[in-house]
């Protein structure tokens, strides 16, 4: 038996049983899985702003994936020219949130295992996956963290800088511009217990004061 021969029996054959039943079953149970993992994202989402594109994009994910585990597995050479196929491609696009990062990861793992034929062991994995995450989330510390932007005239600063002085806070920036000062701070406070942005709004010499939630993301 010469080298060509033993190249063509054990790398241009095939090497899985592709059948069209196996294929249809293998995108189904991987939409499925994709759909809880759209589920718990939409309704579960505790960033700042929801972006149904990507969560849209998590069900592709997990499609796709599971498409290409497919076909690389059936057989070698089709498997080596998709790796090479896929290393060109560059992905440019910021993800701003670290779940997200999560939350694709766990798409592929689910195209993974689809495409593998491994249909229970991916729906349950992505069942305990997203009780985990569920859970996490209800279990979050009532007390939040804030963004406190206070805007106000110097000659106010006595009176702004003594109705923060219980609140627990980190000064983030602080910015001075002609007769004006503006302060960002870190605050954690509970969600009913906010009036003291009105209070601060209602001092003579504030011009402003804002209170949004703090995802992590702070930019000078």
């Amino acid at each position: 038996m010469t080298f060509s021969d033993i190249f063509k029996n054990n790398f241009l054959k095939e090497t899985g049983s592709l059948t069209t039943e196996g294929f249809a079953m293998s995108l189904l149970a991987a939409f499925i899985c994709g759909m809880i993992v759209y589920a718990v994202y939409r309704f579960f989402f505790k960033g700042v702003i929801y972006n149904n594109n990507f969560n849209i994009l998590l069900v592709l994910t997990s499609l796709v994936t599971c498409f290409i585990v497919i076909v690389i597995s059936s057989n070698v050479v089709l498997s080596l020219g998709m790796v090479g196929a896929l290393s060109i491609v560059r992905y440019r696009t910021a993800v701003k949130d670290p779940l997200d990062v999560g939350f694709l990861f766990w798409t592929v793992a689910v195209g993974v295992t689809c495409g593998a034929g491994l249909y229970l062991i991916s729906l349950l994995g992505t069942i305990f996956i997203s009780l985990v995450y569920i859970l996490l989330v209800k279990i979050r510390n009532h007390r939040h963290v804030y963004l406190l932007i206070v805007k106000y005239a110097d000659e106010a600063a006595n009176d702004v800088l003594r109705e923060l002085g219980p609140i627990k806070k980190v000064l983030k920036n602080k910015t001075s511009t002609k007769g004006f000062t503006e302060l960002t701070y870190e605050v954690r406070v509970n969600v009913d217990n906010t009036a003291f942005v009105n209070q601060l709004s209602a001092k003579a010499g504030v011009e402003s004061a804002v209170l949004v939630e703090f995802t992590g993301d702070y930019f000078e």
